[in-house]
């Protein structure tokens, strides 16, 4: 079973916690008991939960993989409550995925590759070529692979992995699947090629690119759990209805966020920091070509996300500190956010930041735990993950999914992460550069 830390006091804080876990719902109970000096929630391993097994999952991972997809699904089925294990393909578990984001893996392949598995995912990018070979290539991997199809067990792939991978391991024969679009002829010559964001046939599972990888791990989730399960999952993420359409966003005191260099872009990162809001972040502003720092807040760049997915950072953070930067972001998670709050260093760059009249922003947990107990909200609308949107002074703009006011941009959960980032690549680089990249990650519909 998952390993979660005990959940904090804080009401607002607990119903944070408790979201972005949300399977301790059906696999925890709950007892409140009371003292002179608070209310704890002492949670025990229910009945059930003593007697099943987790479904287990297999990601593997490249060098060159697309982060993003991986990144994704590990974090949402880890929310259900499977038991995921993230393999490296090469030789070291540290690997560096497209876009110089470094993800530490559980294991190498070649530990795991006698374990029976529930699912099996690979995700891959088109632009990450390199990262489809270094799978496809992997021949440990293709007899596991092909050992888990025989044996009827689901598997799935993501963006150019179908075409790449799948295909040519002969192993989409008689089914529909989905791929990145440039790729949709290559897997014509191994199967039906559907145009979806999301195709389900059977026991396979494919998705069409990054931006289709949170539709396309709920569509996981409820393979593994159910449909309610899924709807448990994607509420609290916040995930839109109309996928495919062109993202939108609230913006008041409108201020143009233009330079003539490529901008500075600080990315602080912690224990407990939301996975999947760190790593969209990075990557789709890296693809927008900002000059992107990811710092660390702890003493070393290893950091443990909320989801126990390990990510590296580039610098520490009061090496971070010697510079300035156009722009400040913060990715949300209950520990990361505290984290933030805690530092120093980190609040003391915000204030300077805020003074000098440049950027910054924050999702999730970060308007409320950060911004707004440090004054950095003061004379702002903003909005933030809705179990803690009451803290905010401000609260006219709370329901909002992003809101730029001035110099800043807040945003609520990890559902509305793609179109947070978006908008500030749109107010860095144009409305046609945003416009681009939602296109090319498939976020929005051609």
């Amino acid at each position: 079973m998952q390993d979660f830390d005990p959940p904090p006091s804080n009401p607002a804080a607990k119903q944070l916690y408790l979201a972005s876990t949300s399977n301790l719902k059906q696999l925890l109970t709950a007892t409140k008991v009371n003292s002179s000096k608070a209310t704890f929630l002492l949670i025990s391993p229910s009945a059930g939960d003593m007697v099943s097994t987790a479904p287990k999952v297999l990601v593997p991972i490249a060098d060159d993989s697309e982060p993003i997809e991986a990144i994704i699904t590990i974090d949402v089925l880890r929310r259900a409550g499977a038991d995921v294990v993230v393999a490296s393909v090469g030789k070291q578990l540290r690997v560096e995925a497209m876009l110089g984001i470094h993800i530490i893996a559980d294991d190498a392949l070649s530990d795991v590759v006698d374990t029976v598995f529930d699912l099996i995912v690979l995700p891959v990018y088109k632009g990450g070529v390199p990262g489809v070979d270094n799978l496809r290539e992997c021949e440990a991997l293709e007899s596991l692979v092909k050992r888990h199809a025989a044996d009827g067990r689901l598997y799935a792939a993501a963006c150019a992995a179908p075409a790449a991978v799948l295909g040519p391991w002969g192993l989409l024969k008689g089914l529909k699947a989905t791929t990145y679009p440039s790729f949709m002829e290559k897997l014509a010559a191994y199967t039906t090629a559907v145009e979806s964001r999301v195709q389900v046939d059977g026991k396979v599972v494919t998705s069409g690119g990054p931006g289709t990888s949170m539709e396309f791990a709920i569509a996981l989730v409820e393979q593994l759990f159910g449909k309610q399960k899924a709807l448990e999952i994607a509420g609290p993420l916040l995930m839109r209805s109309n996928h495919g359409d062109e993202y939108t966003f609230t913006e008041l005191n409108p201020k143009s966020w233009t330079f003539d260099h490529p901008p500075k872009v600080l990315v602080p990162i912690a224990n407990g920091t939301e996975e999947m809001e760190a790593v969209m972040i990075i990557d789709f502003l890296r693809r927008g070509e900002a000059n992107v720092t990811v710092a660390s807040v702890e003493d070393k760049l290893d950091i443990v996300a909320s989801h126990k997915v390990k990510l590296e950072a580039d610098v520490l953070l009061h090496e971070a500190a010697k510079q300035s930067y156009d722009l400040i972001v913060l990715p949300g998670g209950l520990g990361g956010a505290q984290a933030f709050a805690n530092s120093e260093t980190l609040v003391n760059l915000l204030k300077k930041q805020r003074e000098s009249n440049k950027y910054y922003g924050a999702i999730c947990a970060s308007p409320a735990f950060v911004l707004e107990p440090h004054g950095l909200l003061k004379g702002k609308k903003a909005t933030a993950f809705p179990g803690l949107s009451n803290q905010l002074t401000e609260q006219s703009e709370v329901e909002k999914r992003v809101v730029v006011d001035g110099n800043l941009i807040t945003s609520r959960a990890p559902g509305t992460v793609m179109e947070f980032t978006l908008t500030i690549v749109e107010k860095l680089f144009g409305r046609k550069l945003g416009l681009e990249v939602a296109t090319s990650m498939g976020f929005t519909s051609l």
